[in-house]
């Protein structure tokens, strides 16, 4: 199929199979389709769907870390919060930054299993520069024959208003990531070599979620049921209810449903987090062989469910053509969501992710897993004013010797210019609130508190 956009493509490099499957989506835009799933396609997951992650635990073998190939996604540049380098640079338990942690886990499990477990990163064309030159302080990291990262591919923006290659002075601006479903395109080259090479499994996370760890139960389990792809689930709270959820289709195929595929006549539905109760972590599990088995009887492609995302460059309306990595559970038979702990997400998306973690209430254990202290049940929720806290600049300014202790505490919601020095400890649930700037040290705070 010919497009206006192969011209662009081909004087950019990008692989023949990248420019397929971007046809394939541009196809369905030109006809229409919005990749809308509306409440009368889809329901609940039926529980033959779902697995407990707490019955899998016992099947745990290192014999199957030798065959576990682990996949950081590395894309993002955290400009929600301020930053314009990869995220995964920022500083996140003392002086150790994600890329730190996960470098260490990963050598510190090879050290106690004996097994070479595979670790790559998913860099975007804005990240892979800093990642691979910070990643140079492990000179052990990376194994022979195979490269550290891999870099996501990219999809020409387009115009709403005639569907046609958006363009700028700025050639950056003309282009768009295509969600992390392009994981499954950016590894094609390398996947035969992998299976060849005795690699079976692949767990794909995200490079700023340091629950997200590796547990060899859980191919086990998947060797053992046949399960070609297993999505970690959570149960969904109020805080979650405008993110995708777990679902299936008519016939018991399981899916994944994001916001931009809701109708706005559905939202409630949606949003009800009792009728959807599960959210996907991203922490996904892919059997390879099923993975490349699927690619060939796709002619070479793996094509998703479309999401259409709309945007404003530069005053201009366009879309960008999207797919989500655990949409590919509705293609695999067979494929199962594993209802994890919360201990198992805990991501970074904005600054009060960030402050939690700095936090008493996570440690770094000798295995440097990011666990929550033993006394807790559940992470503190965290609340605060953007105004003042919303980039990391502005958390570094008002925590200047770090966070405060909230090892103890429920709830911190925060309204107004306030600053944290030395030994400020929070207990329970507090909430704080000023009207000029204030700084704090050397405070017990609990309850319901407006400062002078």
């Amino acid at each position: 199929m010919s497009t206006p956009f192969n011209r662009l493509m081909k004087q950019e490099g990008i692989p023949d199979e990248v420019l397929r499957t971007f046809n394939a989506y541009y196809s369905k835009l030109a006809k229409g389709e919005k990749g809308m799933l509306p409440e009368s396609t889809v329901r609940p997951p039926s529980p033959q769907n779902l697995v407990d992650y707490h019955q899998v635990t016992d099947l745990a073998s290192s014999k199957y870390l030798k065959s576990t190939l682990v996949i950081k996604l590395n894309g993002g540049l955290g400009t929600s919060m301020g930053l314009s380098k990869a995220k995964s640079l920022l500083p996140v338990k003392g002086n150790l930054n994600f890329l730190d942690i996960i470098s260490r886990q990963i050598l510190t499990l090879r050290a106690s299993s004996g097994y070479d477990v595979l670790l790559m990163f998913m860099n975007s064309f804005n990240t892979e520069q800093d990642t691979l030159q910070y990643l140079s302080k492990y000179p052990d990291l990376g194994l022979k024959d195979f490269p550290l990262s891999f870099v996501q591919n990219k999809f020409p923006r387009i115009r709403q208003d005639n569907l046609l290659p958006y363009e700028n002075k700025d050639k950056t601006q003309m282009w768009n990531p295509p969600g992390h479903g392009d994981l499954y395109t950016a590894i094609q080259p390398l996947l035969s070599k992998l299976i060849a090479a005795g690699y079976r499994y692949a767990f794909v996370s995200n490079a700023d979620n340091l629950g997200a760890t590796v547990d060899s139960a859980i191919p086990a389990y998947m060797e053992k049921h046949k399960v070609p792809f297993l999505m970690e689930v959570c149960q969904r709270s109020p805080m979650d209810k405008k993110g995708g959820h777990l679902c299936e289709d008519t016939n018991g195929q399981l899916m994944l449903r994001e916001l931009a595929q809701c109708p706005a006549e559905d939202l409630d539905r949606f949003q009800d987090i009792d009728y959807y109760q599960y959210f996907n972590t991203n922490n996904l599990w892919i059997d390879l062989q099923a993975l490349e088995w699927q690619i060939i009887s796709g002619d070479g492609l793996m094509l998703l469910p479309l999401i259409v995302n709309p945007k404003n460059v530069e005053g201009t309306p366009v879309f960008q053509l999207e797919t989500a990595m655990g949409a590919a559970i509705s293609t695999f038979a067979n494929s199962r969501a594993l209802i994890v702990p919360r201990q198992r997400f805990a991501p970074v998306k904005k600054t009060n992710d960030l402050l939690c973690i700095w936090s008493d209430a996570y440690e770094l254990n000798d295995q440097y897993q990011i666990v929550l202290k033993r006394s807790l049940d559940r992470a503190p929720l965290i609340e605060l004013d953007d105004r003042y806290y919303g980039k990391i600049t502005d958390l570094q300014t008002h925590f200047p010797s770090g966070a405060p202790s909230l090892s103890a505490c429920r709830e911190l919601k925060i309204i107004g210019d306030i600053s944290f020095g030395e030994d400020v400890i929070c207990e329970g649930r507090v909430n704080l609130s000023a009207d000029k700037p204030i700084k704090l040290c050397n405070r017990l705070l609990t309850g319901d508190m407006k400062l002078e």
